[in-house]
């Protein structure tokens, strides 16, 4: 179990704004030695229009935090190498897109957006928000599949206690909270009001 504060962070630029490194795996890899097997950031989009860094060995899940994006893939054909577009992706804050790393992809809209990045035939992975509900009582509940490698919970706004086999974390706004198979398995919260969190969950395949 690891708590992840703004200074455990890696800040970088990118050519639509700035990239905060959450954390990566193996532990000390680096991003653009693409050697990676998995890696979960969140960027800012500060241009109203960017294209996204080619990535042909990863599959990728993406979210906007704050604001709304418009994503366009642009996909190769092996046989006649033309490329074909997708029909425009429409984001609100949350909404959980899945594409390939390898699609020529344009961003239109400026944002703030949470990226889990995956090595194709390596692991894959799952986004899901976690949003407290002022309607009912009591602790909101998350619980990964079965056979969780590493499940990280990202506080987005406001604050959340967290129980992992009898041991009692608190995150605020910023602060992520890393755990590994049986840590994540054992995991419950609770959300103070008007709070969101999002988990990101790798597995192995």
């Amino acid at each position: 179990m690891k708590i992840l504060r703004e200074e455990d962070y890696s800040v970088s630029n990118w050519s639509g704004g700035k990239t905060t490194e959450i954390a990566i795996r193996p532990e000390g890899a680096k991003y653009a030695d693409r050697g990676f097997l998995w890696r979960i950031s969140s960027a800012s989009v500060e241009l109203p229009e960017s294209d996204f860094t080619s990535l042909p060995d990863y599959d990728r899940l993406i979210t906007p935090l704050e604001g709304s994006m418009q994503l366009e893939h642009f996909k190769e054909d092996a046989e006649s190498a033309q490329m074909s577009k997708t029909e425009p992706v429409l984001l609100e804050p949350f909404d959980i897109h899945c594409f390939d790393g390898a699609d020529k992809t344009r961003s239109k809209g400026k944002c703030t957006d949470f990226n889990l990045m995956l090595r194709k035939g390596k692991c894959r992975g799952t986004l899901t928000p976690i949003l407290h509900d002022s309607a009912r009582n009591g602790p909101e509940e998350y619980t990964p599949e079965p056979g969780v490698e590493a499940l990280l919970i990202f506080c987005v706004r406001g604050s959340a206690v967290m129980v992992i086999s009898g041991s009692l974390v608190q995150l605020v706004e910023r602060e992520a909270l890393l755990l590994e198979k049986e840590e994540a398995e054992a995991l419950r919260l609770a959300l103070s009001e008007g709070s969101a969190l999002i988990a990101a969950a790798i597995y192995s395949l």
